[in-house]
């Protein structure tokens, strides 16, 4: 499989942000939404790109960019969480 194409999940892309995340997951429902669609959004990226559910390209340029917003965000509470 390409690298390229493999899943963008926050714990794959931020190791180190393992332990906030999953509590900032349990204990913070706005993050858990935000995470939540985050995956949601990563997984029509990936079923578009592995050709098992295309889309155009414009709404993948999209939702490439809802992404990154939504990643951008959730760096930032997870790597501001204090522990």
């Amino acid at each position: 499989m390409r690298s390229d194409l493999l899943s963008h999940a926050l714990n794959r892309e931020f190791p180190e942000l393992a332990a906030a995340v999953a509590h900032l997951k349990e204990t913070d429902a706005h993050f858990a939404h935000l995470l939540k669609k985050h995956d949601a959004v990563d997984v029509q990226i990936t079923a578009d790109e592995t050709g098992v559910a295309p889309i155009g390209d414009v709404e993948l340029e999209g939702l490439k960019k809802q992404r990154l917003h939504l990643k951008d965000e959730l760096y930032r509470m997870a790597s501001s969480a204090k522990l």
